[in-house]
């Protein structure tokens, strides 16, 4: 009976934070507005080989992950939820294989239950894991390719040793398919330092072989066919998107080489305490536990290999909380119950919690010290709701003080008001630059009348075509990441209208219906300074603008 309730309880914790919140949080552009659209435009034309964004090329990222959004897609419609489902089926799979394996290596289904709520409840996994990317994909076959690993290197038998290097052969495909080489090179290097510590060279050459093999026939059809449908999807996704990313001096979203280190930190919460006590009880334990130095070499080696990278994003490391929740579950266990690290574990997030609510009252509000305020004078409901939310995890958090710390797993439901409230506690300045399906269904219907609707910002130009369920969105001045699709092939280079000639462009298409223009203006742009022709009409609502042409006689 107990452990009914027990289970009972973590399927409500699951729902209230990975399920509930999907459908009623707007789409975040560029990225959820990019793959939410990407996936709708594969099921529409059924082409499920080559990605096209706006019926455009977009060969940025393999195909596999946005299967698994065609699929939740297919399944659940035309929503929010949808959208955001495959992040979260990924990242539920991830955390149950982390369980799987937790017990595997310590027999304690205590350690093995805690490993996958902790890695749930990390900050860092549920912002990424309730959000539509492709990391949580990726994350999903990199665990599946560790976990696969661990099985065959502890076979005991050939035949099983051989079934493990099969599977890590196809989890590492699939994750080459999801996103690219670095399925290939992050378990390579987390095995390293456990595969020179057991001396098992030989074994890894001669049966990862299997996994070569099994890994090529995964990827080779969808390879020899994307291929054959587009020649140069190769030679791009290879040098542009790998080599310049990685090394390259212009590379996107370049960060110092210390970058991770404070999101790994804020990313724990609100486990934080159990990180130094966790990783100095691996590498102390890693000559008598080989399991504490294969988990320490999965945490470490991919974070190193994704700090030298020039390019960072914080989603990058995402899986590297597969292993760190392991090791913070099983140093968690073996603290005692009423143990000080445990209880201060409960305070920290008492801090966190406080200074977070003090920032939202008095420096966010509109009544804040704040010079420019982000919430407006009539968003006092949305500061209460952010407030409330930092206030529950406040007060989970001295929960879990209680009785000398003995509550202190209660800090799962630390997220719990931010899962719940965040939604409806996003300023209106945020939704006015960020949610266009606020804007989208505020002008509607002059985008459904449009003949021709053009967009200044990729992610806007998404927002609309998976709004309106039509991919024939125009980019306007600025091409952004469909550069090489606009540039590089013939029969898309009408898909985009300069501002130079969007006069003489609007003269003659407007004869063919009306012709809407969005623009995201910067925060000190005015329409009347766009230099465009004069509207019939006009709308702003913060920073989107729509331009409205009539059609012209």
């Amino acid at each position: 009976m107990k452990s009914a309730k027990y289970s009972l309880l973590l399927l409500v914790g699951f729902a209230l934070l990975y399920l509930l919140p999907l459908e009623f949080r707007a789409l975040w552009q560029p990225d959820e507005t990019r793959y939410a659209e990407i996936s709708r435009e594969m099921l529409a034309a059924g082409n499920w080989i080559a990605p096209h964004f706006l019926d455009v090329r977009y060969f940025e990222k393999p195909v596999a992950g946005y299967w698994i959004n065609n699929l939740s897609q297919l399944i659940f419609g035309h929503n929010n939820f949808a959208v955001r489902f495959g992040s979260v089926f990924s990242i539920t799979l991830s955390a149950l294989m982390v369980a799987c394996l937790a017990f595997r290596l310590w027999c304690d289904k205590s350690i093995a239950v805690l490993s996958g709520v902790i890695f749930l409840t990390c900050l860092l996994v549920y912002g990424i894991g309730t959000y539509a990317v492709l990391d949580p994909m990726i994350t999903l076959w990199l665990v599946a390719a560790m976990y696969s690993f661990w099985i065959a290197a502890n076979a005991p038998t050939t035949a099983q040793k051989v079934a493990g290097y099969i599977g890590l052969g196809l989890c590492c495909g699939m994750g080459v398919m999801t996103k690219g080489f670095l399925a290939l090179a992050v378990p390579v290097l987390s095995v390293l330092p456990w595969v020179i510590s057991q001396n098992r060279w030989k074994e890894v050459l001669l049966f990862g072989l299997l996994a070569v093999i099994s890994a090529m026939v995964i990827v080779l059809p969808w390879a020899l066919a994307i291929a054959k449908a587009e020649p140069t999807f190769w030679h791009y996704f290879f040098w542009i998107e790998h080599i310049q990313r990685f090394a390259e001096k212009d590379a996107q979203h370049k960060a110092p080489f210390w970058y991770y280190i404070p999101l790994l930190i804020v990313g724990c919460l609100p486990w934080l305490a159990l990180l130094p006590g966790a990783l100095k009880r691996a590498w102390q334990e890693r000559s008598i536990d080989n399991s504490a130095l294969y988990l320490l070499g999965w945490v470490v080696m991919p974070l190193v290999f994704f700090s030298i990278a020039k390019g960072k994003l914080p989603t990058y490391i995402l899986p590297c909380f597969a292993p760190l929740a392991m090791l913070l579950a099983r140093h968690a266990r073996q603290l005692m119950t009423a143990s000080r690290t445990l209880k201060i574990n409960g305070w920290i997030n008492v801090i966190f919690g406080g200074i977070c609510t003090v920032v939202v009252l008095v420096v966010l509000a509109p009544w804040g010290v704040a010079k420019h305020p982000v919430y407006g004078s009539n968003e006092v409901l949305k500061v209460i709701q952010a407030a409330v939310a930092f206030l529950v995890w406040t007060l989970t958090g001295y929960l879990a003080t209680r009785h000398n710390g003995r509550l202190w797993q209660w800090v799962a439901l630390c997220p719990v008001g931010l899962a719940l409230l965040v939604g409806g506690a996003i300023p209106e300045k945020v939704i006015d630059s960020k949610h266009p399906q606020v804007f989208i269904n505020v002008v509607r219907p002059e985008l459904e009348s449009s003949r021709y609707i053009l967009a200044d910002s990729v992610g806007v130009g998404a927002g609309i075509a998976w709004e309106l369920k039509r991919s024939d969105i125009m980019l306007y001045a600025k091409a952004g990441e469909l550069n090489y699709g606009l540039t590089n092939f013939v029969d898309t280079k009408d898909n985009f209208v300069s501002r130079e000639g969007f006069a003489d462009w609007l003269a003659a298409h407007r004869k063919e219906g009306n012709v809407s223009l969005v623009l995201l203006l910067s925060k000190d742009k005015v329409p009347e300074n766009q230099n465009v022709p004069t509207a019939d009409h006009l709308y702003r609502k913060g920073r989107f603008v729509l331009f409205f042409y009539e059609k012209a006689p």
